[in-house]
């Protein structure tokens, strides 16, 4: 950056600066969105041709951050949000000049007519959408080997913590390492499974998977109605609740959410007492003969830890460690929701259909075939009409089994409060659309960032977030990545 002031700043106080300083500086008035915009956009200039984790840049970013200046000095702040840069997922619509295309070529000139409910809250709540991020294609349903962050539009994230050499996880790949890599305050991903969780234990960053219903799914690019959500990724247990906190409520346009929510008292969640006396069924079972040994390692000392803040640890067996999870329910379901957006969209793009999707990447199998689409195919081959009996019955053993047999049998098995999973653990709770948080735990000898994770109940965040700040504020194990030397390194990717 050519301005002193904020080269300075940004070299040696943005990197591992929380929201909360950044609020503080801007209250003092030493610095403004606007700045904190220009001193993102600077960094992403600088970093992001190593990891290739922004898809794009809100070209109206500027211009919202300074209007958003002049509101705080007149009116002041409207959340711990106003005036931050953050990043949004490239499958979450957003009314303005950028594309909405969950990083395929078919959707490449699709621009939104209206913002998704997630970033109409983040807006109401004064935050600066910066951009979009990088993602794997359709949120990894697609093609059975795609590597995790891959797109034919945007090209393959890296892991700035090891580009080329560590998984960045997916399919929030581009959210979880433009966070990690400090190029916007935070970020928003969606998982149907694992795909927020998988990249924030990746990256070393905060993940939270709420619970479906939590936050609208209107206007976001779907997989399956009943597994997926959006949820924040930051540096910070604090600052993803800042965005969880910003984007949760009903939606009349979304049946799910149309219930009764939890309330969130923000006081009691950051509580650095919270692990004592909690109960946590610990859930391995799965996982044995899949990890490493070194991650394995460090898994059972984040356990001791916990035993040590207090918490009551004791092993775990559930039924729904062992069972044959297929993927019918999101191959039927992906079919149907994906046409009614399709079918959304302005008429100026011809994609309407599940088939037309199809069509076109087999037109320009060149760029958009790199790993097939077998997973398109077979979802195109159902109906679309959600009547079958292979869809039914798994989606009502999904559901006995995940909830029944899995997280509410651990809970009340064993008398527990949560349930540990190592690293990301997703699945069970994805499929029972239970709440998960990520958190920071240790890094491999070779420098690859391992999380552990919390589950509980249906809209049982508050607890999560707690006992997930609790350890994050005993431990704080976080280290920033060496992008200076991950940049020398020069390495290249291409759609």
């Amino acid at each position: 950056m050519k301005n002193p002031r904020l080269h300075t700043l940004m070299e040696e106080w943005l990197p591992e600066a929380t929201i909360d300083d950044m609020q503080e500086k801007m209250e003092r008035g030493e610095l403004t969105s606007h700045d904190l915009v220009l001193m993102y956009q600077a960094r992403i200039a600088a970093f992001d041709k190593t990891i290739n984790s922004v898809l794009e840049l809100n070209p109206d970013a500027l211009h919202i951050a300074a209007a958003l200046d002049v509101e705080r000095e007149q009116t002041g702040p409207r959340s711990p949000l106003h005036g931050i840069p953050v990043l949004v997922k490239d499958n979450i619509d957003t009314g303005d000049k950028m594309h909405t295309s969950a990083g395929s070529l078919a959707l490449k000139t699709s621009i939104a007519e209206k913002d998704s409910f997630v970033a109409y809250k983040l807006r109401d709540a004064g935050a600066v959408i910066l951009g979009k991020t990088n993602m794997t294609e359709w949120a990894n349903f697609m093609a059975n080997g795609m590597k995790s962050g891959y797109s034919s539009r945007g090209g393959q994230v890296e892991n700035p913590y090891g580009p080329g050499k560590f998984d960045v996880g997916g399919s929030s790949s581009g959210s979880g390492a433009s966070i990690a890599a400090n190029l916007a305050a935070a970020a928003i991903g969606t998982e149907t499974d694992g795909s927020i969780l998988s990249p924030a234990s990746q990256n070393s960053l905060v993940g939270i998977k709420p619970t479906v219903g939590l936050v609208s799914r209107k206007g976001i690019i779907p997989i399956a109605h009943t597994q997926d959500t959006a949820g924040p990724m930051a540096r910070t247990v604090k600052d993803a609740v800042y965005l969880l906190e910003a984007i949760f409520g009903q939606d009349s346009q979304d049946p799910a959410t149309m219930v009764r929510l939890p309330e969130f008292n923000h006081n009691d969640l950051f509580d650095k007492k919270a692990l004592n006396g909690i109960k946590i069924a610990v859930v391995q079972e799965e996982y044995i003969g899949k990890w490493t040994k070194e991650q394995e390692r460090i898994f059972q000392k984040a356990v001791e830890k916990l035993k040590e803040l207090g918490a009551e640890m004791m092993e775990a067996v559930i039924p729904a460690a062992k069972a044959k999870w297929g993927y019918n329910v999101l191959s039927y379901e992906f079919k149907a929701d994906l046409n009614a957006y399709l079918n959304s969209l302005t008429p100026t793009i011809p994609i309407r259909t599940l088939a037309d999707v199809i069509a076109y990447n087999d037109e320009h199998e060149q760029k958009t075939l790199k790993y097939g689409q077998e997973v398109l195919l077979e979802s195109e081959a159902t109906s679309g009409e959600l009547t079958e009996t292979e869809y039914l019955e798994e989606l009502e053993f999904n559901l006995y089994m995940a909830r029944e047999q899995g997280i509410d049998y651990a809970l009340k098995e064993y008398g527990a409060d949560v349930v540990l999973f190592p690293m990301a653990g997703s699945t069970i709770a994805s499929k029972a659309g239970y709440p998960s948080v990520t958190v920071p735990t240790d890094y491999t000898e070779e420098g690859e960032p391992v999380g552990i994770t919390f589950t509980g109940t249906a809209f049982n965040e508050p607890l999560l977030i707690r006992l997930a700040y609790a350890y994050e504020q005993a431990t704080k194990v976080r280290r920033s990545p060496d992008l200076r030397i991950n940049a020398s390194k020069k390495i290249h990717t291409t759609p």
